[in-house]
C-alpha cells in the first residue's frame, strides 16, 4: 500500500482533533474518508445505559453487555449512511465511476457510525472484540465503531457479517477487524494507509474493479476486503520475497572460507533478526531512533544511501552482537589487541561512528537477549589457527571485504526497513470466528 499525501495529511489532521469531542472528531474523521450524512437521532445523551434501554440486545443482561456497561462512559450514534449519502458524494467528487448508481438491494441497506469512550488506558484485541459485537447484535445494519480510550488512542472496528443460510431473519457476526490503537498525536503509516484504504472512494473504486454489485452489501465486501489481515499477510510476504530477491543480487557474501554459507542463508538470516528486532521495538524496548534514516547519517560518518554499507556494520551489527546477545554491564568498545578483536561482545567500527556517546545511548535502551538468534557465527580463532568468518564481524577490513550490505537496500523506496514501516506489527491472540445472533429487521 503506498500512501498519498493529501489524502493522508486529510486523515492525519482529523485524527489529531480527536482530543476533542469524541463524536464531533469522530465525524470530521470519517468526513476526511470520505462519509458523511445528517441522519442521526436527537436527544441522544450518550449515556450507556440508555443506549443499552434504547437499542436493546436479543438476549440482554450477558456477561459481555455487563462488561461493556462497565468499561464504556459514552456511546453516540454518530450518524447513518444510506444510498442516498453514498450518491450525494459521487456527484460531489465526479469522479467514483458508477456510484451514482448506488441501490438498496442487498442484505444491508446503510451503514452506521458509532462513537465509544472508554475509561480504560488500553484494552487487549479480545475486549474490543467484545465490544464491537455487542453494539452491531443490536443492529440490523453493519455498525463501524470507532473507540477513544482514556489515553486518546483510537481504535476503529468492524465486524464481518453474512445472512444466514438457513434462516434469512438472522445476520451471522463473523470475526472482528481492528485497526487498533491509532496514536492520533503520531499515528503510524501503517495506521494512515489503512485509513485510506477505507476511504468511500478507494472501496468504490474496489467494487468497480471487482464486479461488485453497487449497493451495501458490496460495500461490506469492500470494507472486509481492505480490512482483510490474510490479504494484507500475503502482500507482505510478496513484498519480502521481492526484497530477499534484490538482496541476493545486489549483496556480498564470503565465498572463500571453509564454512562459507550461500547467500540466501545469510539474507534469511538477517531477516530473521531484523524481524524479532522490529516486534520488539514495537513494544518500545529498542530505540526507534536506529532505524530512521535521518537520525543514522548524524550517528555515522559520510553516510552514502547508495553505495555506503555502514549501517549494517555499525548499527546493525553492533546492536545484534554487541547489544542484544551482550550483558548490559558488559557492553564495550572493542580495543585493537588479541584479547578484544575477535570478541563478539564487544563494539566494532569505531572509526565509522560519528557520535559514539549517543550511539551508546541508544544501545543501552535495550535489553540482554539470552538466545542464539544473535550470536555471532565467526570463530574466536584467527583465520591461521583454522578460524573462519561467517558474520564477518570484525575491525579488519580484511576480515569484512566480501561482506557487503548497501545501505540503499535498507533505505530507498524498496529497502527492507521501508517494507516494515509499511505494515504495523503485532502480536494477538486467538479469538473465536463467528457468533450467531437474532437482529431486529427494522432500520433506525
Amino acid at each position: 500500500m503506498m500512501t498519498t499525501s493529501s489524502p493522508c495529511n486529510a486523515i492525519a489532521s482529523a485524527l489529531r482533533r480527536s482530543g476533542d469531542d469524541f463524536t464531533d472528531a469522530s465525524r470530521h474523521l470519517l468526513a476526511a474518508l470520505g462519509y458523511r450524512s445528517e441522519r442521526t437521532l436527537d436527544g441522544q445523551t450518550g449515556n450507556v445505559a440508555d443506549f443499552i434501554e434504547q437499542f436493546p440486545a436479543p438476549h440482554p443482561s450477558t456477561a459481555s453487555e455487563n462488561n461493556f456497561a462497565q468499561q464504556a462512559t459514552s456511546v453516540q450514534l454518530i450518524f447513518q449512511v444510506t444510498n442516498d449519502e453514498i450518491q450525494d458524494a459521487a456527484q460531489a467528487q465526479g469522479r467514483l465511476l458508477d456510484a451514482t448508481t448506488f441501490d438498496h438491494q442487498g442484505m444491508a441497506q446503510s451503514f452506521l457510525f458509532i462513537a465509544v469512550d472508554l475509561k480504560g488506558k488500553h484494552y487487549p484485541r479480545s475486549q474490543y472484540i467484545s465490544f464491537t459485537r455487542e453494539i452491531n447484535k443490536r443492529f440490523p445494519a453493519p455498525a463501524v465503531v470507532l473507540f477513544k480510550t482514556a489515553d486518546n488512542l483510537l481504535t476503529l472496528a468492524f465486524v464481518h457479517r453474512r445472512m444466514n443460510q438457513r434462516d434469512p431473519k438472522r445476520d451471522v457476526l463473523g470475526s472482528v477487524s481492528l485497526v487498533r490503537e491509532i496514536d492520533p498525536t503520531n499515528p503510524h503509516r501503517a495506521h494512515l494507509d489503512i485509513l485510506q484504504e477505507l476511504s468511500l472512494e478507494k472501496r468504490l473504486r474496489w467494487m468497480n474493479a471487482n464486479g461488485q454489485p453497487y449497493n451495501f452489501d458490496g460495500l461490506l465486501a469492500a470494507w472486509l476486503d481492505a480490512l482483510d489481515t490474510e490479504e494484507l499477510n500475503r502482500q507482505f510476504y510478496r513484498d519480502l520475497f521481492a526484497w530477499f530477491s534484490r538482496a541476493t543480487r545486489e549483496a556480498t557474501f564470503p565465498t572463500k572460507e571453509a564454512k562459507t554459507l550461500p547467500p540466501e542463508e545469510h539474507i534469511i538470516r538477517l531477516i530473521t533478526r531484523l524481524l524479532f528486532v522490529w516486534f520488539i521495538k514495537e513494544k518500545g524496548l529498542i530505540a526507534e531512533e536506529l532505524f530512521v534514516e535521518a537520525n543514522v547519517k548524524a550517528l555515522l560518518h559520510g553516510y552514502d544511501r547508495a553505495e555506503d554499507d555502514s549501517y549494517y556494520r555499525a548499527i546493525l551489527q553492533n546492536l545484534f552482537f554487541a547489544t542484544l546477545n551482550t550483558e548490559i554491564n558488559k557492553r564495550s568498545f572493542s580495543k585493537a589487541s588479541n584479547t578484544t578483536h575477535r570478541d563478539p561482545s564487544r563494539y566494532r567500527y569505531a572509526n565509522e561512528i560519528a557520535d559514539q556517546h549517543n550511539l551508546l545511548k541508544l544501545f543501552a535502551q535495550t535489553p540482554f537477549i539470552n538466545g542464539g538468534l544473535f550470536d555471532c557465527l565467526d570463530s574466536y580463532e584467527a583465520s591461521n589457527q583454522g578460524g573462519y568468518r561467517i558474520d564477518c564481524f570484525s575491525d579488519n577490513p580484511n576480515q569484512r571485504k566480501d561482506y557487503s550490505i548497501p545501505n540503499r537496500l535498507f533505505f530507498d523506496d524498496n529497502g527492507l526497513l521501508t517494507l516494515f514501516n509499511r505494515y504495523k506489527f503485532t502480536v494477538e491472540e486467538n479469538t473465536p470466528t463467528e457468533q450467531e445472533v437474532a437482529l431486529d429487521p427494522e432500520l433506525l
